[in-house]
């Protein structure tokens, strides 16, 4: 061996036995806001679990917004998911999480493949479903690892949930002096923020950060789009089965899901009554687990119209052009209204409750959905769902980026039917083609569902790179477009086609044109 080489390799032994960083070649310890960190690298990837990104909200700053992150001074092992939000245990065992709940929930994940901080990949940023009520970052369908080796660092991070992200209340309002009841969507924001300061020394490009999501998840894409306190925090936006484009939700109505904040403060001083509390101060004393406890099913909390975070109708910001112009990816898919269906509709009844419904929007809407027998009634009430939930707002927010916006809007309808869903795709069941972590929630595991995420996966992480989701050996996918709405349908065979369920969205449009137009005599009466 030459004098020349042996202290190379000498050199390179001591590193490998003192675990030198740049042995690994991966990015290991980080130093963030607040202190510094040490990963997990496992199979090319450093993976980051329950990095802190904002103060523990307990205490005096349950129902204020995120306040900035305790510093440590050790270097902090983050090697395990910190619990979730505080929320009902069932949604946590169908999505094969920890039933592990805490009030001390604001913390975030990363996944990076990057070897050193200078590469600038781009950054994906996940925001889970729940409808408002649950969720948890540390569902096995959420792992990042397989989107980041396809060159993205990945994101999830975690925000409040029910009474304790969504709470209005006019005591504080009056803390506060504005708004209240969007502690959830701010967490978000802070968030996004912190990837903004932080991302880099992972490998990332915080020039190049996409927010994702599906359902809540979904919702709350939409929702930062108009959040102006999210601008400039991400330069795209993909929505699985979201959007937030219906109007306030001045009454109680199908479809209608943002109160405005007098509704929503009313709702919140029957919360408080209902839990025994007389003022603030003897409600924030009440254990997170009282609180919990009251809380009654899906629905009754959710992200308000307060002034500030939300600050009016979406699509009507839209229309003014106030809102954060970004390329977006949206979509939903083709059988999710089952999940919300739990009786069988007869043909009587399905009619009288769209005749009840609907106002002058119905007979529109009947004669989009055949409803003649009890097999057709079921697919009508599971299709009508589908629409007023997820595919109306993801198409009406596709027709507004396209008329609105400077970046385009590309639309995708997911018909892929795993053993467990042979009338088409259920509500979640494209998250696991995403990630690519198959055999859970609504997907299967032969070579076709490999393939498949393979496709769904590379799309999601060209939108990350360039805005666009095309790219070499996929097929093409076309923006979408007003005079021709064409979706990439992912099926047996995927390719871009017209929109599946049109006449059915422009028949629910008729509907929500009625909402908004009583909404609005509501507001103007002031009541």
């Amino acid at each position: 061996m030459s004098h020349r080489i042996q202290p190379l390799l000498l050199s390179a032994i001591a590193a490998l036995l003192c675990g030198a960083p740049f042995a690994r070649g991966q990015i290991e310890r980080v130093k963030v806001t607040g202190g510094e960190l040490r990963g997990v690298v496992k199979d090319g990837v450093a993976v980051f679990k329950g990095i802190p990104f904002a103060a523990p909200p307990i205490g005096e700053l349950r129902w204020r917004p995120p306040q900035p992150v305790h510093p440590w001074t050790e270097v902090k092992a983050v090697d395990h998911f910190a619990p979730a939000p505080m929320q009902d245990a069932m949604l946590t065992m169908l999505m094969g999480g920890a039933a592990n709940f805490s009030e001390d929930c604001l913390y975030l994940n990363v996944w990076t493949s990057a070897k050193t901080p200078d590469e600038k990949l781009p950054v994906m940023v996940w925001i889970y479903g729940g409808a408002f009520v649950g969720g948890m970052t540390s569902a096995p369908m959420y792992d990042g690892a397989k989107l980041a080796r396809k060159g993205v660092v990945l994101v999830s991070l975690a925000y409040r949930l029910g009474a304790f992200g969504f709470l209005a209340h006019p005591e504080l309002s009056r803390e506060s002096g504005k708004g209240t009841g969007c502690y959830g969507l701010q967490d978000q924001v802070a968030g996004l923020r912190w990837v903004k300061e932080n991302i880099a020394r992972f490998g990332g490009d915080p020039s190049r950060v996409t927010i994702f999501g599906e359902s809540a998840g979904g919702i709350s894409v939409s929702m930062l789009t108009v959040v102006p306190a999210a601008k400039g925090l991400f330069q795209r936006a993909i929505s699985e089965s979201g959007g937030s484009m219906a109007p306030l939700k001045q009454a109680d109505a199908p479809g209608l899901s943002v109160p405005p904040l007098k509704r929503a403060e009313e709702t919140g001083r029957e919360f408080l009554a209902k839990l025994g509390a007389n003022d603030l101060k003897a409600a924030r004393a009440l254990d997170a687990k009282v609180i919990q406890k009251a809380v009654s099913g899906m629905g009754t909390f959710w992200p308000v119209a307060d002034g500030e975070t939300i600050v009016g109708d979406e699509s009507e910001l839209y229309e003014a052009g106030q809102f954060n112009d970004t390329p977006v990816l949206l979509g939903s898919n083709s059988d999710e209204g089952a999940m919300f269906v739990w009786t069988r509709p007869t043909p009587e009844t399905f009619e009288k409750q769209v005749r009840h419904d609907s106002g002058p929007a119905a007979e529109a809407i009947l004669r989009a959905y055949p409803h003649a027998t009890e097999a057709e009634a079921f697919k009508a009430t599971k299709d009508l769902l589908r629409e007023g939930l997820f595919a109306w707002p993801t198409w009406t927010w596709a027709k507004l980026q396209t008329r609105k916006g400077n970046h385009k809007a590309f639309v995708y309808y997911f018909d892929h039917r795993a053993p467990t869903s042979t009338d088409g795709a259920s509500h979640a069941a494209e998250i696991g083609y995403v990630f690519g972590n198959l055999g859970g929630w609504g997907s299967g595991t032969n070579s076709v569902d490999f393939k498949l995420s393979n496709l769904t996966s590379s799309y999601w992480v060209n939108f990350a790179k360039t805005g666009d989701p095309n790219g070499s050996g996929l097929p093409n996918w076309p923006a979408f477009a007003e005079g021709q709405m064409t979706a990439m349908c992912f099926d047996k065979e995927p390719g871009a086609r017209p929109l599946p369920n049109l006449e059915k969205l422009k028949a629910i449009d008729a509907y929500f044109a009625y909402r908004r137009e009583q909404a609005k005599t509501v507001a103007g009466d002031g009541k």
